[in-house]
């Protein structure tokens, strides 16, 4: 991370001048995923604070789970979120896919 605002500042700029030359939404537009992006940043980093925390603080009795993340007012995030939504997410009714001409 960078050492003083001034610099932070700069390579926020940069980013946001590399996203409109590069992007094809218009500005109004790039302020969710970038937004998500910052948010799942920050959870991620508090996620790693509390399991370095809760692996100190373990006792080997029993594993540290979603609970215990939760009761240090952090949101938990499995190991590998991508596979589990995948396989675990409903599929589109009928009605709501695509019709493929016979």
């Amino acid at each position: 991370m960078p050492a003083n605002t001034t610099e932070l500042e700069k390579r926020l700029w940069a980013a946001a001048d590399e996203l409109r030359a590069n992007s094809k939404l218009k500005s109004s537009e790039y302020s969710v995923p970038v937004l998500g992006l910052i948010v799942l940043r920050y959870a991620d980093h508090k996620f790693a604070q509390a399991k370095a925390k809760l692996a100190t603080q373990s006792t080997g009795r029993r594993t540290i789970g979603k609970a215990d993340y939760q009761a240090k007012g952090v949101l938990y995030l499995p190991e590998n979120p991508a596979s589990q939504t995948s396989s675990s997410s409903p599929k589109a009714p009928t009605s709501a896919r695509p019709s493929t001409p016979p």
